[in-house]
C-alpha cells in the first residue's frame, strides 16, 4: 500500500519555514566555533594569529630610524611594563646591535619584520625567502635566540608567506587593535584608538622614527589598560596559555 503525504499551502509554509530556521542556526554555530581557529589560513595549512584569548599583548614594529627605539624603551622600563614583543627589522637590527641588546636584557621579546620593508604580496617566493634568510643572519649574528615570530614587513601577507614561515619555524603575526600613531595623529587619539583593546587583543604599535608620538602616548596607553585590569604579556605567551583566533587566507 503507498501512502501519501499531502502538505496544505499553510502547512508547507511552516514547514520550509521549519528548515531554514535550523539551517541558519546550524551555520550560526559552525561560525561561532571556527571563529576560534588560531589563524589567518589556507584551509588545512600554516597559521597566522592576530588575536588570542585573554591579556593583552604590546608589539612594537622597528624598520628603520634611530631615534625612537629609546625613548619608548625608557618608558615601558618607568612604567614597569615587564612583557612586550618587538618586531624588528634586519637591515635595522644590524645597524642598532646595543639597542637589540637591551631589548633583550629589558626581558622583551623579539619577532622578525623581514629584513627590508617590503610588501611581501608583491614580491615572488624566491624574493621572499631570501629576505627571511637574511634576517635570520643578522639575528644569529647578534646572537638573538628563539626567534619564533614573524611579521610581514607591511602587514600584508597570503598563502606564500604563511608557507615560508611555517617551512622556517615561524607563526606569523598580525594584530586585533591598530593604534594608528605612524600617522601622528597626536598622543590623545593613539591613546583613544588602543582604550579599545579588550582580553586577547594584539595591539600594534611603532618605534620607527615616523612614530613621533608613540613615546608621549604609552604611559597613558599602559594606564588604560591597567585600569581595565588587562595583563600585559608577550604574543608568545598569549599563543601559548590561550586560544587564539583567525580568518582564512583564499
Amino acid at each position: 500500500m503507498n501512502f501519501f503525504l499531502v502538505l496544505r499551502g499553510k502547512t508547507l509554509k511552516q514547514f520550509l519555514v521549519v528548515v531554514i530556521a535550523a539551517f541558519f542556526t546550524a551555520w550560526f554555530l559552525y561560525a561561532e566555533s571556527s571563529i576560534r581557529i588560531p589563524v589567518f589560513s589556507t584551509k588545512d595549512g600554516p597559521k597566522a594569529v592576530y588575536k588570542g584569548e585573554k591579556n593583552v599583548a604590546l608589539t612594537f614594529n622597528i624598520g628603520w630610524g634611530d631615534e625612537k627605539a629609546k625613548p619608548i624603551l625608557d618608558v615601558l622600563k618607568k612604567e614597569n611594563v615587564k612583557a612586550a614583543t618587538f618586531f624588528l627589522s634586519g637591515s635595522w637590527a644590524e645597524r642598532h646591535p646595543d639597542l637589540v641588546n637591551r631589548i633583550v636584557k629589558d626581558g622583551y621579546e623579539i619577532g622578525m619584520l623581514g629584513y627590508v620593508y617590503k610588501d611581501y604580496t608583491e614580491l615572488e617566493e624566491d624574493k621572499v625567502r631570501q629576505d627571511i634568510v637574511k634576517a635570520q643572519e643578522v639575528f644569529k649574528k647578534l646572537n638573538v635566540k628563539n626567534v619564533k615570530l614573524l611579521r610581514a614587513p607591511t602587514g600584508h601577507f597570503d598563502k606564500t608567506t604563511l608557507k615560508l614561515a611555517d617551512h622556517f619555524g615561524y607563526t606569523v603575526v598580525h594584530w586585533s587593535v591598530d593604534s594608528k600613531d605612524w600617522t601622528n595623529p597626536g598622543s590623545e587619539i593613539i591613546k583613544k584608538n588602543v582604550s579599545k583593546a579588550k582580553k586577547g587583543d594584539i595591539i600594534l604599535l611603532h618605534a620607527s622614527d615616523s612614530a613621533k608620538q608613540t613615546a608621549s602616548a604609552l604611559p597613558g596607553i599602559i594606564q588604560v589598560l591597567k585600569k581595565k585590569n588587562l595583563k600585559l604579556v608577550t604574543v608568545s605567551d598569549m599563543i601559548v596559555n590561550g586560544d587564539a583566533k583567525a580568518n582564512e587566507i583564499k
